[in-house]
C-alpha cells in the first residue's frame, strides 16, 4: 500500500509498523513475527543440513564452502572468548548469528513488497522484519538469560552459586548491596541485548518507511545507499548478539 492509495504519510508510516495481531489483553499474539521468526529458523536448518548431506572431502561446492565458513567463524569467536567444552556454545553461537542475520535481512525487502500481498489476501497488516518486534528479542534474550543461570549452576552448584551471588564483589559482610547489585546486574543483561537489537532494526525499518513516503525518483537513490549501509547494520546486530551471549554464558561458567 503505497501513500498515493488513500493514505497520508502518517497513515501510511503507522499502517507499517502495526503488527498482524490476533487476540486481546495480554493473549496477543504477533502473526507476521511467529511466521517469519519461525520460517527463517527452518530455512536456516534446511540449509545448513543440506550443505551437511553433501558435503565431501574432495573439491567442495560453494555452499560447503558457505557453511564451512560460517562454522569456523562462530567456532573462532567462541574459542577465543569461551574456555570449556564447546560442544554446545558454538553451535548455540552460529544458530544466534546465523537466525538473528536473516530476520534482520528481512528489513532490505521493499517496504511495499510483502505487504502489498499480503493485502490481496485480505490481510490488513504486515510486518516483514520480526527483530523489530520487542516481543521476539525479549524472548531471544530471556532464553539467554536463563542459559546464562543454567551455565552458572552447572559451573559452580548450588552452594557455589549462592556464594557467587551473595558474596561478590563486597564480600561477605555487605551481603545486601552483593544481592541489589548483582541483581542490577543480572537484568541489565537481557534488558540490553533486546533494547539493543530491537532498536537498532525499529529505526532502520523506519528509515525505509520514511524514504518510501518521497517522490518515486528519489526513493531508489536514497533507499540503494541505506540499503547498502543498513546492511553492514544488520551484520553487525547479529555479530554483538551472538558475541555477548558468549560473554555472558562464559562469565557464568567462570568462578570469582
Amino acid at each position: 500500500m503505497a501513500t498515493g492509495e488513500g493514505l497520508d504519510s502518517t497513515a501510511y508510516i503507522k499502517h507499517h509498523l502495526q503488527n498482524l495481531a490476533v487476540g486481546e489483553g495480554f493473549w496477543v499474539f504477533n502473526c507476521d513475527t511467529l511466521f517469519f521468526s519461525i520460517a527463517l529458523g527452518i530455512f536456516f536448518c534446511i540449509l545448513f543440513r543440506l550443505a551437511a548431506s553433501r558435503a565431501t572431502a574432495g573439491v567442495p561446492g560453494k555452499l560447503q564452502n558457505f557453511v564451512e565458513v560460517m562454522v569456523e567463524f562462530a567456532d573462532t569467536q567462541v574459542k577465543d572468548t569461551f574456555h570449556g567444552k564447546r560442544d554446545f556454545i558454538a553451535p548455540l553461537a552460529l544458530t544466534v548469528f546465523c537466525w538473528i542475520f536473516l530476520m534482520n535481512f528481512m528489513d532490505l525487502l521493499p517496504v511495499d513488497l510483502l505487504p502489498r500481498v499480503a493485502s490481496i489476501m485480505g490481510l490488513h497488516h504486515l510486518k516483514v522484519v520480526p527483530t523489530t518486534d520487542p516481543n521476539l528479542t525479549f524472548a531471544m534474550s530471556l532464553t539467554v538469560f536463563i542459559l546464562i543461570i543454567a551455565c552458572s549452576f552447572k559451573a559452580k552448584g548450588v552452594s557455589g552459586f549462592i556464594k557467587d551471588f551473595t558474596c561478590v564483589p563486597f564480600g561477605p559482610k555487605l551481603l545486601p548491596f552483593n544481592v541489589v547489585l548483582r541483581i542490577v546486574e543480572e537484568c541489565a543483561k537481557p534488558v540490553s541485548l533486546a533494547l539493543r537489537l530491537f532498536g537498532n532494526l525499529y529505526a532502520g525499518e523506519l528509515i525505509f518507511i520514511l524514504i518510501a513516503t518521497l517522490p518515486w525518483a528519489v526513493q531508489w537513490p536514497l533507499g540503494a545507499a541505506w540499503a547498502i549501509f543498513h546492511l553492514l547494520i544488520i551484520t553487525l546486530q547479529a555479530f554483538i548478539f551472538m558475541m555477548l551471549t558468549i560473554v555472558y554464558l562464559s562469565l557464568a561458567h567462570q568462578g570469582h
